[in-house]
């Protein structure tokens, strides 16, 4: 979501800067649109939320702020994440918290992904977490004829992608929790059935053991991808890489050394997410 920039108002032969006009406030508004609407303009100014700065920021008790945040999940405005604040969701149509590190992130990462790239013929990219959602931050193609195409700006389930799962099995069983069997989950409709989450929290831990994950057909018909997490100094996951292939290439891709390349490239970035200064805590 985003304002146009206002026209540049036209010279004139005053001294006096221009002044913006001041808008009105409708007649009959509605308060409860209205608190929403404030609520969206706190989440894409400043990235993320606590309930309780939202109620005071709205005036209103926690209850009604609580209320009106679960709709903008519900819609897909807002995502809460593992600590139980709010970040924009895909319908922001916005890229997540901490913009300036992802700029940042992807500026370091592009030439370690051209060069894993032009090394496997494959399509890599990279993506962060934002709760239970990813967020593909840049794309660089393979050449091959039949390839994955540009993933960039584009949100998938974390719990499905390859990326996604790798950087799930670093946290902690009740953040899990919290993410996929939590009412807010429920509410934001990424809850993991409970038939299904034993298998879910054995796959994390296998990922963990292994230092990838894989997606088979997970997101995409099709399509099958490798991922691995990528770490700052102080060992906390700030996003993942994934090669992507069609699924009828993947084990050819595989069997010829693709965890190795894959493990060296995130290591060779990690040292550069590391020597820099601004990486997050």
């Amino acid at each position: 979501m985003q304002n146009n920039p206002s026209p540049r108002p036209a010279a004139t032969q005053s001294s006096k800067p221009a002044r913006k006009p001041i808008q009105k406030r409708p007649t009959y508004s509605i308060e409860a649109v209205d608190n929403a609407l404030v609520l969206l303009q706190l989440l894409r100014d400043g990235g993320t939320l606590r309930l309780k700065d939202a109620a005071q920021e709205l005036g209103v008790a926690p209850s009604t702020a609580h209320r009106l945040l679960a709709m903008l999940v519900y819609r897909g405005f807002a995502i809460q994440d593992e600590t139980r604040r709010y970040v924009p969701g895909p319908a922001m149509g916005v890229g997540p918290a901490g913009l300036s590190w992802t700029r940042l992130l992807r500026s370091l990462a592009q030439p370690h992904m051209e060069l894993l790239s032009a090394r496997l013929n494959e399509t890599v990219n990279l993506m962060v977490r934002v709760g239970t959602k990813v967020r593909f931050l840049a794309t660089v193609e393979g050449s091959n004829v039949l390839r994955i195409g540009d993933r960039q700006g584009t949100v998938m389930p974390a719990d499905k992608t390859s990326g996604g799962k790798v950087m799930l099995a670093e946290l902690e069983p009740p953040m899990i929790e919290q993410l996929f069997r939590s009412n807010n989950a429920e509410i934001g409709g990424d809850t993991i059935p409970l038939s299904d989450y034993p298998a879910f929290l054995r796959e994390l831990e296998s990922i963990r053991t292994n230092g990838f994950a894989a997606n088979f057909e997970g997101t995409e018909e099709g399509v099958s991808a490798l991922g691995m997490a990528l770490h700052n100094r102080h060992g906390h996951v700030v996003g993942a890489l994934s090669v992507a292939t069609p699924a009828t290439r993947f084990r050819k891709v595989f069997d010829a050394g693709l965890v190795p390349a894959l493990r060296e490239t995130c290591r060779q970035l990690e040292i550069d997410i590391a020597a820099n200064p601004a990486d997050p805590d």
